[in-house]
């Protein structure tokens, strides 16, 4: 068990060899204490690594809400609110990824807003290029679709909508590959 008055290195011999649940839930408990806001930060984000490394993306994605909630500096908000949103794209939770977008967006400078929707966009391109890998492809249809509605270049566009006719006809979706095709 790890408590309030134990150090970083202590906490990390403490876990060490503990089964990723066993972690998860003393690393919960473990915050549920009066702790400072540097070990809560510590906690978690060993309890983001855990979820991520067990593709629970989207409690990784809270867990990077918080950080980024208790940083100070706009650039660690920027880049936990990005890997907030990149964890909730994995999750298949787009709408937590557009409000994450949206948080990072609200710290950032012009050229650092380019930044993260041009990350974010990549993030949704390569999530629906692993599903296809994968043969998950109503996963890769759902993304290619959200892809359509954000702000994209016409050759992406074209692209994407390319993508989408071939996984509709393997899907034998041909209601939506006809209105597809309607829309040019």
């Amino acid at each position: 068990m790890i408590h309030s008055y134990m150090s970083k290195s202590e906490i990390e011999n403490e876990l060490l060899g503990k089964g990723d649940f066993v972690q998860i839930d003393y690393l919960t408990k473990f915050l549920e204490e009066n702790i400072p806001l540097s070990m809560k930060r510590f906690a978690w984000l060993k309890l983001a690594g855990i979820y991520e490394r067990k593709n629970i993306f989207g409690e990784a994605g809270k867990m990077f809400d918080n950080i980024a909630l208790n940083s100070v500096a706009f650039s660690e908000k920027i880049n936990n609110y990005v890997k907030e949103a990149e964890l909730f794209i994995k999750a298949g939770i787009f709408d937590k990824s557009d409000r994450a977008m949206t948080k990072a967006m609200n710290q950032a400078n012009a050229s650092e807003k380019q930044n993260i929707y041009f990350s974010v966009k990549s993030f949704y391109k390569k999530q629906a290029e692993e599903y296809e890998t994968e043969r998950k492809r109503n996963h890769a249809v759902r993304i290619y679709e959200k892809l359509l509605e954000v702000n994209i270049s016409d050759l992406e566009r074209q692209e994407i909508k390319e993508k989408l006719f071939e996984l509709y006809e393997k899907l034998g979706k041909f209601k939506e590959l006809a209105g597809l095709k309607s829309r040019g």
